[in-house]
């Protein structure tokens, strides 16, 4: 029989070389581990739900070494707080991950998102979030990093980060677009929800400059990853919304 975490949480799956996938529910939520000499960075943390699972599995693999956010929102920062362990994120991320988790620049209550879909995201923060988490240090655009380049993607959050790495084109991108709707189901690429997004006309650019990378491989924040004409397929997800 399933243990309750598994019910909830994907055991980790090979997406390429040294890169694990750890699939957490609700929500589609996307944790990389990344194999960095003998231990684990880990990107995005999820939700607090996948602690368990991310623990035993960064274990198995030689130890967490650090915990890198993508970016700050609830259900990326939701496991780090209990992983015991350094926590990085970009500079303009800081305040959200040891604050809100991105709710100082939602609108109140949500609004503008439909009602059913407000009640339960409004519930689903609640299940993510882990609280507020320290920060230990901040990248930058251009750092290095566990075999991969930092770069900047403004937009959904203001110091949103992708991990690139040139060897195969990889880029790990958290919530620069979603291939998940606002339910949980598949999706093409798309540009986040607008209610969620610090800056929409940012994120638009942001998706443009992660096409003009002529990425092989794209896997976001949430939901399935993008091969196969992908600098198409960013370029329409920048026109979406």
């Amino acid at each position: 029989m399933l243990a309750p975490r598994q019910l909830i949480t994907a055991e980790p799956k090979l997406i390429a070389s040294g890169v694990w996938l750890v699939q957490g529910q609700p929500g589609r939520l996307n944790v990389y581990l990344i194999e960095d000499e003998g231990a684990v960075t880990m990107f995005d943390a999820g939700g607090r739900t996948m602690a368990s699972t991310l623990r035993a599995a960064s274990a198995s693999m030689g130890g967490l070494r650090r915990v890198v956010l993508g970016h700050a929102h609830t259900d990326h920062r939701g496991a780090a707080p209990a992983l015991g362990t350094r926590v990085l994120c970009h500079a303009d991320e800081v305040l959200d991950a040891e604050g809100s988790g991105g709710f100082r620049y939602w609108p109140r209550g949500l609004a503008g998102l439909p009602t059913p879909q407000r009640q339960l995201h409004r519930v689903l923060h609640r299940v993510w979030d882990g609280g507020p988490v320290k920060i230990a240090e901040t990248l930058a655009e251009g750092d290095r990093i566990a075999g991969f380049e930092v770069v900047h993607l403004p937009g959904h959050a203001p110091g949103l980060i992708a991990l690139w790495r040139q060897q195969d084109r990889l880029a790990l991108v958290s919530d620069a677009f979603y291939t998940v709707d606002m339910w949980g189901r598949h999706c093409l690429p798309i540009l986040p929800e607008r209610t969620y997004n610090f800056d929409t006309n940012e994120a638009r650019g942001s998706l443009r400059k992660l096409a003009a990378l002529e990425p092989a491989a794209v896997w976001p924040g949430h939901g399935r990853g993008i091969v196969g004409q992908v600098r198409r397929q960013l370029e329409n997800a920048a026109e979406s919304r």
